[in-house]
């Protein structure tokens, strides 16, 4: 039987990478998936790679308006939400000195900023559908830690699990359960940035930073997108009904919590 049967899921940034294996994976699960991104063409691409249950929608995170119109839409055409996924995020890194005002704006708009009114909006149309609902927060390991170059992404994280936390407690007794996944170093197109701005910083040849950090996770490997479906999937079900403010770790065992 599909998990997930006669559910709706938006997920957030589900145009590549973990967003994009979530979606599919939910779909699969019998769920209709809403791809929302701010890339709109890869999003649809993907939409009609999964078929019927599946419909791409643009959204800016960063912008309530268009947060809004998302939500609404979506109920509208779908009949409700009952999953949310918090996927959509940027990435940036330097040394504290060179850390620009412009870069953490970006960031804490739409890692922590975007993320929180998107789980606002969804939790208002989840308590006033009163069935509950699932919604679950893309941290990551960063979130678990300083790092050196990594300063303000690591803090945008951070907050993430603490928002989660939180929203976790004050809509439970909604029977929304917000949780959780904090995903490791994961091969995306992403992290061919992510090197070149190591390489930058650290002088490294292009390529080495992302080797070495693969080598260094205690499972082998890089995590890859689909690592995470799985979790997406336990935590959007009924299965995880008792599961309530937590962060799940994700990371081959980079991290212990």
């Amino acid at each position: 039987m599909s998990r997930l049967a006669g559910k709706v899921a938006i997920v957030t940034g589900g145009a590549r990478g973990i967003g994009a294996a979530i979606a599919q994976r939910y779909a699969a699960e019998g769920a209709t998936v809403v791809i929302a991104d701010r890339d709109l063409e890869p999003a649809s691409a993907l939409a009609g790679r999964l078929g019927g249950a599946a419909m791409a929608l643009p959204l800016d995170v960063a912008s309530r308006a268009s947060i809004d119109a998302t939500v609404a839409t979506v109920a509208a055409q779908a009949g409700g939400i009952d999953i949310l996924v918090n996927n959509a995020a940027v990435f940036d890194l330097a040394p504290i000195i060179e850390v620009s005002e412009r870069s953490w704006d970006l960031l804490f708009a739409v890692n922590v900023k975007g993320l929180f009114f998107m789980l606002q909006a969804v939790a208002r149309q989840m308590i006033a559908q009163g069935r509950g609902g699932k919604i679950i927060n893309m941290a990551s390991q960063a979130g678990r830690r300083g790092e050196a170059l990594v300063s303000v992404y690591c803090a945008t994280k951070a907050a993430v699990i603490s928002l989660t936390q939180s929203a976790g407690l004050d809509l439970i007794k909604h029977r929304i359960n917000v949780n959780g996944i904090a995903p490791g170093v994961v091969d995306t197109p992403m992290w061919t940035e992510v090197d070149a701005l190591f390489a930058r910083y650290e002088g490294r040849p292009l390529g080495e930073k992302k080797r070495l950090v693969g080598a260094a996770v205690p499972y082998g490997r890089m995590g890859y997108p689909e690592d995470h479906a799985g979790a997406a999937v336990f935590l959007a079900s009924a299965d995880a009904d008792y599961v309530v403010a937590q962060t799940i770790n994700v990371d081959g065992g980079n991290w212990m919590s």
